[in-house]
C-alpha cells in the first residue's frame, strides 16, 4: 500500500516516541512511504524552529525520507476546497503521487475526506486499518 504521511505525522514521528513513530516504522517495513516536497520544506522549518533540530539532524531526516518516495510539488493545488489553502498542496501531492492513503492529524484535511478519491485517515485510524483492527 502507498501511504502518504502529512507533515504533522512526520513531525510527531521524529520529535516524540509514540503512535506516529510506531506507524512510520511499520509503514517503512511493510508498505511504501510517500511524502511531498511541500511537506519536506515544512518539516525542516517546524523541526528546526519549534524543536531546535540541528542542521545535521535535519539533513539526516531529509536523507532518510528521500530514500523513500518524495512527490515533486504538483503544478497546481487540489481543486477540493479546504479551509487552509496550504492543505490543498498536500492533498495534490498525495494524489499526484498515487497514494492509497493520506495520513494526517490535520482536521481540515480530515473534514474533506469524503470528497477526495483517496482514503484520508488520522494516525490511529491508519494504524488500526493496517493492523487489521478496523
Amino acid at each position: 500500500m502507498r501511504i502518504f504521511l502529512d507533515t504533522n505525522v512526520l513531525v510527531s514521528a521524529y520529535a516524540a516516541r509514540g503512535l506516529c513513530a510506531d506507524l512510520m516504522r511499520f509503514i517503512l517495513a511493510e508498505h511504501e512511504l510517500l511524502t511531498g516536497e511541500v511537506n519536506l520544506a515544512e518539516l525542516r522549518r517546524v523541526l528546526g524552529d519549534r524543536f531546535g533540530a540541528t542542521a545535521e539532524r535535519l539533513a539526516a531526516i531529509e536523507a532518510e525520507l528521500r530514500a523513500e518516495t518524495v512527490v515533486p510539488r504538483p503544478p497546481a493545488p487540489a481543486a477540493v476546497p479546504v479551509r487552509d489553502p496550504d492543505d490543498r498542496w498536500v492533498l495534490a501531492s498525495a494524489l499526484s503521487g498515487g497514494a492509497d492513503v493520506l495520513v494526517t492529524g490535520d482536521k481540515d484535511l480530515l473534514d474533506v475526506a469524503s470528497r477526495v478519491p483517496i482514503l484520508v485517515l488520522d494516525p490511529r485510524g491508519c494504524w488500526e486499518r493496517l493492523r487489521g483492527k478496523d
